[in-house]
């Protein structure tokens, strides 16, 4: 039923997809799939990305917007159809924009803060309890373990896209053909390897 509810949404409006992460875990080339995904059918689409801390491992944020017609990049509070979030505290950081239908796709990987390392604040405990008492469209993404099954480390954001893509009416061969064209081709097996087991999640 969630599925039908969201692919009807982007055939009547604007679907904003709110992607969260820390710097060096690939949101950017993420968000690069997706937006080339929708266009390839024949979207409009808008992206804005705020990743001017993404060397010293800092957040990452890149929103992406697409429908018949879009103005602007820009997702506000509680606009958020999709979360894929790469880290379970930017989760947290981020649920004020996600609405009471919204999408919640969250990699169970934990990078510590410098705030957590230096010892000045603890890392929250329990996230994905805590989330799913906000809202009941949460669904976790061991993301680094479905890297690992695919031979590539530098897979977790193909993984989580695959797992993204449950959640668009587009088909898996059409995702496919957008990863040959976005990664090298060294990295072609593994990187299809993880959107199949991220899509089969």
């Amino acid at each position: 039923m969630l599925l039908k509810r969201l692919v009807l949404a982007m055939s009547i409006k604007t679907t904003n997809v709110m992607l969260v992460g820390v710097g060096g875990q690939g949101v950017l080339l993420a968000s690069e799939l997706i937006c080339a995904a929708v266009m390839a059918e024949g979207y409009d689409v808008k992206k804005s990305e705020v990743h001017g801390m993404a060397q010293r491992g800092g957040s990452v944020v890149s929103n992406v917007r697409f429908g018949e017609k879009v103005y602007s990049p820009l997702i506000t509070k509680g606009e958020a159809d999709i979360l894929l979030s790469f880290e379970q505290v930017e989760t947290l950081r981020w649920f004020d924009y996600l609405h009471e239908t919204s999408v919640v796709i969250m990699n169970l990987q934990k990078i510590m803060p410098v705030a957590v390392t230096t010892g000045k604040e603890n890392y929250p405990e329990n996230i994905p309890d805590l989330l799913s008492r906000k809202s009941p469209h949460i669904y976790p993404v061991d993301a680094r373990e479905i890297a690992r099954t695919a031979g590539n480390m530098k897979t977790v954001n193909v993984a989580l896209t695959g797992a993204f893509s449950n959640h668009l009416d587009l088909p898996e061969k059409h995702w496919k053909s957008i990863i040959e064209k976005n990664v090298p081709p060294k990295t072609l097996v593994s990187n299809l390897k993880a959107f199949e087991l991220g899509r089969a999640n």
